[in-house]
């Protein structure tokens, strides 16, 4: 009598169950069988799919599938894999009675007896279409604000480098003006040099430039980074207003870093600007140079080990912490419109990650900035770059297709003892080389119609194995290696080149 009331509880409960199941309206809830025929069909199936119970019961689950889907068999897997490990869960788009699509959140369950023998599966899908479209729309929407703020900051970049190149130009083109009018020595010297300075300066930018990408290729050599700053002093110091202070704090014994010492100084002296631009008029900058050893992870990207570290130290206002999530980023700037193009802080982290190191910030609104530099250190008697020895008598062959800088390549040359010939493509160049078996040295421009210089540099090796090759490039070994890949195995030199750049890559074929 009592087990006869407990069953007809149980089946109470049971008929409750499958009414409160068969009624809810927001999730399709059906059971299929173990061959995946559709066993139970509720409300809420029947509403976003589109199907009533007799239309549907009986017939295979495959049919909500997209045609797609089917031909790769994703049906069969969902079942293999709700039975073998225990659940099935995915998102994917089905298809309603109707053809239209709807995207779809589904969980397939097996249902076993105690026994563990699979009687069948338990399906419930959600329709989240509403949801995915928001989702796109909102990642749309986030894409278009980035692109809105990329095209800003290129604007703002542009500007910038207008402005700067423009400033340059303007003394290049008075320099050339005086040249015309004047015949006083010391005028034309005066101009010579004031000349020099803005090639150089512009040179710098585009360094600038190619350093925050990481494509300007370092030459990296031991040096002494103590000597490299006290000898740039000088330029530090006119850097700033006459009411600021430069003051350097050295520690003494240092051993030496890896650095290209002439990115160095560009990364310096423009850290050395933006603090002052940052201050009074009557502040101070900090050049604080020491060796520090770090723990593993000490500093963010840095494994173990000894590091020289340059600190550039100002009191000037500071930045936000929204600032400073930014500060490094490629194009940002604080600056305004033709007052530069801001990326002293992008060069000089680009610089550093190329040396194994890394650039940090601390700054508060208020109470100043601190970049530090970490260069891996070096024992000291590992020894610098050796003095630049007077060039030989060696017969060079340039080859350049741009008229204005064959002819200055040839006058340096010139200049440095070396008989030269010249030839404006590469097909011309080799035939130079075959007429004249005792040239010594090929220096040629990498990208030129025809012929490149890498093509005429490989052809020349295999015809004659003794040539010595530079091959010289506004495009850096980086940029060129992908579609060039022999490119690596030739000396590189990178224009703008100066005459110490061109002795130095000289020295060493």
């Amino acid at each position: 009598m009592q087990q006869s009331a407990l069953s007809s509880v149980d089946a109470i409960e049971a008929e409750r169950f499958r009414q409160f199941i068969m009624g809810v309206t927001d999730y399709a809830i059906y059971m299929l069988s173990p061959d995946g025929v559709v066993v139970t069909w509720n409300a809420g199936a029947q509403r976003f799919k589109g199907y009533p119970p007799e239309e549907i019961i009986g017939r295979h689950f495959s049919m909500f599938y997209t045609e797609e889907d089917r031909a790769a068999g994703l049906p069969a897997r969902a079942l293999e894999m709700a039975r073998t490990s225990g659940k099935f869960e995915a998102e994917g788009w089905r298809v309603r009675k109707d053809g239209s699509r709807f995207w779809a959140s589904v969980v397939i369950d097996p249902i076993v007896d105690p026994q563990g023998e699979l009687l069948g599966f338990a399906k419930i899908t959600r329709d989240i279409t509403e949801r995915r479209v928001a989702a796109e729309q909102l990642e749309h929407a986030r894409e278009a604000l980035f692109h809105s703020q990329k095209l800003e900051a290129i604007g703002k970049l542009t500007g910038g480098i207008a402005h700067d190149f423009n400033n340059l130009l303007s003394v290049i083109m008075n320099g050339l003006e005086l040249l015309r009018m004047t015949r006083d020595p010391a005028m034309v010297t005066r101009s010579v040099e004031t000349m020099t300075r803005a090639a150089q300066r512009g040179a710098s930018l585009t360094q600038q430039l190619l350093a925050f990408a990481r494509q300007q290729p370092l030459r990296q050599e031991a040096h002494d980074v103590a000597r490299v700053i006290r000898s740039f002093e000088l330029v530090l110091r006119r850097a700033l207003s006459e009411e600021m202070r430069l003051r350097l704090q050295i520690q003494a014994g240092l051993p030496w870093a890896m650095i290209d010492p002439n990115q160095f100084e560009s990364a310096l002296l423009n850290l050395v600007v933006n603090a002052r631009d940052a201050m009074p008029w009557d502040g101070e900058v900090s050049i604080v140079l020491d060796a520090v050893t770090l723990a593993d992870n000490a500093v963010e990207q840095l494994p173990a080990g000894r590091y020289i570290r340059v600190r550039v130290q100002d009191n000037g206002e500071g930045m936000t912490p929204e600032t400073m999530a930014r500060a490094i980023e490629p194009f940002f700037t604080t600056k305004d419109v033709g007052k530069g193009t801001g990326l002293g802080l992008s060069q000089a982290y680009g610089m550093v990650q190329q040396c194994q190191g890394t650039l940090t910030l601390e700054s508060r609104p208020g109470q100043g900035t601190t970049v530090s530099l970490y260069f891996p250190a070096v024992p000291a008697q590992a020894g610098a770059a050796g003095q630049e020895p007077a060039a030989g008598l060696e017969k060079v062959l340039v080859v350049d297709d741009q008229q204005d800088v064959l002819e200055a390549a040839v006058s340096l040359l010139t200049h440095l003892g070396y008989e030269v010939l010249s030839a404006d493509n590469g097909e011309q160049g080799l035939e130079l080389l075959r007429r004249h078996p005792d040239i010594g040295i090929l220096f040629s421009d990498v990208v030129m119609p025809g012929m490149s210089g890498v093509e005429l540099g490989k052809v020349a090796r295999r015809e004659f194995p003794a040539l010595k090759i530079v091959l010289a490039s506004g495009y850096v070994r980086a940029a060129l290696r992908e579609q060039m890949p022999d490119i690596g195995n030739f000396e590189l030199i990178a224009k703008p080149y100066r005459l110490s750049e061109l002795i130095r890559t000289l020295k060493v074929l």
